[in-house]
């Protein structure tokens, strides 16, 4: 009989111990970060064959995901600053910042730069 309680025991302090473990983990997690775009195109034509391919490419190399990339926007309170948005999600706001900062990026920022006005700025968000 003793031996069931020891098992019993045991098996419960495991669990306890793998739960806090798993509460320092999520802890210690980054917050995801949320890159906004608000963009000005004055030229469409070169700005969609010149820019944006490049401009994706970085960012998804730089471990960015595109939530919003254009579309229809819609004023709810205000107006919208510029009429093209891009939302793109990071695991961390310094990988946002390094996929912005690196020399593919800053290539394609070149190009873009001739053909529209950029806004963009990250947002930490909630950790998960």
């Amino acid at each position: 009989m003793k031996t069931r309680y020891t098992v019993a025991l045991s098996i419960c302090a495991g669990v306890a111990v793998g739960a806090a473990a798993v509460q320092a983990l999520h802890a210690q997690a980054k917050p995801p970060a949320y890159v906004v775009a608000e963009i000005d195109v004055t030229n469409p034509e070169p700005y969609e064959k010149e820019y944006v391919p490049r401009a994706a490419k970085a960012i998804t190399d730089g471990g960015g995901k595109y939530i919003v990339r254009g579309g229809k926007t819609a004023a709810i309170y205000g107006e919208p600053h510029q009429p093209r948005i891009a939302v793109m999600a990071f695991e961390s706001m310094e990988k946002a910042q390094a996929a912005f900062n690196s020399s593919a990026y800053k290539e394609a920022k070149k190009v873009g730069d001739k053909y529209a006005n950029f806004r963009v700025y990250a947002v930490e968000g909630l950790s998960q």
